[in-house]
């Protein structure tokens, strides 16, 4: 039962709801009688919130969440870095770890428009089409880039990168340079620019960005903000302060 109550929770990972019922049951594939059962336990928990005849995720999550050691430790050591990189470029900051082949943003700063990005605080997106996963996936290790390269690449826009040798190349300019970047791959009209975070090893713990509207990327003025928090970042954590 436990497992059918964290399928319910999942249908919430893509978009965060709300659900009715009926699109809960056929997200799940369980019985209407099931669902109903499971979601009325998980509201009285506070898992689940009920507004009218949709649900969507408790506080109760949240605050769970925002507990968790890891990220926990993590968001707060990276929010000064994140703050001064707001402050320098105006634009909209993101910050996220990996969890198997998706990123999982643990902040994100809104610039000054309102850009149409997928990205949410706690949410998650494959790390192919987001400069924060291309630039984990260029310093987390090979085994994992040819993990992701073996399975169907997820297209997001018309931008999405779905050849595996475009790709690669991609990952490898990566290494070298220390940054990652996206165009248009995961909202149309707005790129990133990504670099990795590490923690006394070779392989990145975290990654940062700032995404921007095409009409504002300029990688060659943004790109030393980006690394310039990254790196103060990295000496945090390597230094356990």
């Amino acid at each position: 039962m436990l497992e059918k109550a964290v399928s319910v929770l999942d249908c919430f990972q893509e978009a965060g709801g709300p659900y009715r019922l009926t699109e809960l049951t056929v997200r799940t594939g369980l019985s209407k009688t099931t669902v109903h059962r499971l979601t009325t336990d998980l509201v009285r928990l506070g898992l689940l919130e009920r507004s009218g005849d949709a649900y969507h995720l408790g506080g109760k999550l949240f605050e769970l969440g925002t507990l968790v050691p890891r990220r926990l430790d993590l968001r707060e050591a990276a929010l000064p870095f994140l703050q001064d990189l707001f402050e320098a470029t105006r634009e909209t900051v993101h910050f996220g770890i990996r969890e198997h082949h998706e990123v999982v943003y643990l902040e994100r700063i809104h610039g000054h428009d309102v850009l149409p990005l997928p990205s949410r605080v706690g949410g998650r997106l494959p790390l192919s089409c987001t400069g924060v996963g291309k630039a984990l996936l260029a310093f987390t290790g090979p085994d994992l880039l040819d993990q992701v390269l073996e399975t169907p690449l997820p297209r997001l826009t018309s931008h999405s990168l779905t050849d595996p040798a475009r790709l690669r190349t991609e990952i490898e300019q990566a290494q070298v340079s220390g940054m990652a970047y996206e165009e248009q791959e995961a909202a149309l009209g707005v790129s990133c620019i990504a670099a990795p975070v590490f923690a006394g090893s070779g392989t990145a713990v975290a990654a940062l960005s700032v995404a921007v509207p095409v009409a504002r990327y300029h990688p060659a003025r943004l790109a030393p903000a980006v690394r310039t928090a990254a790196l103060g970042l990295s000496r945090v954590l390597r230094s356990g302060a």
